[in-house]
């Protein structure tokens, strides 16, 4: 043993020395210097920091055993006994399907495509409940819930975030018309694609939970979205006509039935006033019938003179000599109405 450590430690001494090694006595403890700062310094080792939106994960000999740490610093047994993980527990990463969106960085960025967005039709083409193809591109947001599922249960967190989402989209996408995804069926199909992606990854206790669900962009192909807006917009055209023409007809229809209301009140109202009077009528002539077969020479001649006086009431009244013959001057007693231009040929007074 002193001959092998002769050879790897330089200057070694006789086999005197106070190791036993033939070493010096100042060489040697320069060695047990070097082994202590060797030892503090892998014993120091352990210490390690978890940042405010981190979480510490120690694995003792590689395996999880449920032990995390808060922020701040913490102590591990050194290497190789234990190493700690720290993944960002709050941060909100996202996952872009049917494109790429641009690097952000322009010194790495390799081409011009590189700055832009980037289409993948692979993964945005899909066909809707109709059957008509539909091109959909859209964001999903997820942060970690579970910090040892997220570690140990998946290879590759954001691959299955993002075939989850693909698939749930493809899902939904396919029992619904294209022309409710197009507008007003936006937000139920975020939810929906949001609830299925998250049901997915608790299937696999992947340690993820999807905050939200964002669509960038929903049009019909390419090739055809000219089309497409002709079509779009012959429709808007006849909804258009369409309210319109029941604009109309709600104004109209009223009205006649309005009209029709009254033309009938008012004839209900003719009608009642009509069997009124003639009831009144028939009264009165019962009473007069009545009062005749009492006295019939009065009743004669009461409805004799009231006759004449309603006769006379409404004819002007001219007083004539009945000595003159012919045509003379005569005495107008209704003083507001217009006088004949002659009087009426002499004869008896009436």
């Amino acid at each position: 043993m002193q001959d092998k450590a002769r050879r790897f430690v330089p200057g070694g001494g006789g086999p005197g020395g106070p190791f036993g090694f033939g070493f010096g006595r100042g060489q040697g403890r320069l060695l047990a210097l070097a082994g202590i700062v060797a030892l503090a310094a892998w014993v120091g080792s352990g210490f390690y920091r978890v940042q405010p939106d981190e979480q510490g994960v120690v694995l003792r000999f590689g395996a999880y055993d449920g032990r995390t740490t808060a922020p701040g610093l913490n102590y591990h047994l050194p290497w190789p006994i234990e190493t700690a993980l720290t993944p960002a527990v709050t941060t909100t990463n996202s996952v872009e399907i049917g494109f790429r969106g641009p690097t952000g960085d322009r010194a790495a960025a390799r081409s011009v495509q590189d700055l832009a967005s980037r289409e993948v039709p692979e993964e945005a083409l899909m066909l809707t409940g109709d059957e008509n193809i539909i091109d959909i591109n859209f964001s999903v947001f997820w942060r970690i819930r579970t910090v040892g599922d997220y570690l140990f249960n998946t290879r590759s967190p954001g691959d299955t975030v993002r075939a989850a989402a693909e698939s749930t989209m493809r899902q939904v996408i396919g029992r619904t018309p294209i022309q409710p995804a197009l507008a007003e069926a936006r937000a139920r199909i975020e939810a929906d694609v949001a609830a299925g992606t998250q049901a997915i990854l608790d299937q696999y206790h992947a340690g993820v939970e999807v905050t939200q669900v964002q669509l960038q962009r929903v049009d019909p192909p390419a090739a055809v979205i000219d089309s497409f807006r002709d079509v779009q917009r012959a429709i808007t055209e006849a909804e258009q006509a369409r309210n319109e023409a029941e604009s109309y007809r709600n104004g109209i229809i009223p009205r006649a039935r309005g009209d029709a209301a009254r033309l009938t009140a008012e004839a209900e109202g003719d009608r009642a006033a009509g069997i009124a009077e003639a009831t009144g009528q028939a009264q009165r002539f019962q009473s007069v019938l009545a009062a005749y077969s009492v006295a019939k020479d009065v009743t004669l001649r009461r409805l004799y003179i009231e006759t004449m006086q309603d006769i006379l009431q409404h004819t002007p009244v001219t007083v004539v000599d009945d000595q003159l013959r012919g045509v003379v001057p005569f005495l107008q007693l209704e003083p507001g109405k217009a006088a004949p231009g002659t009087a009426p040929p002499a004869g008896p007074a009436q």
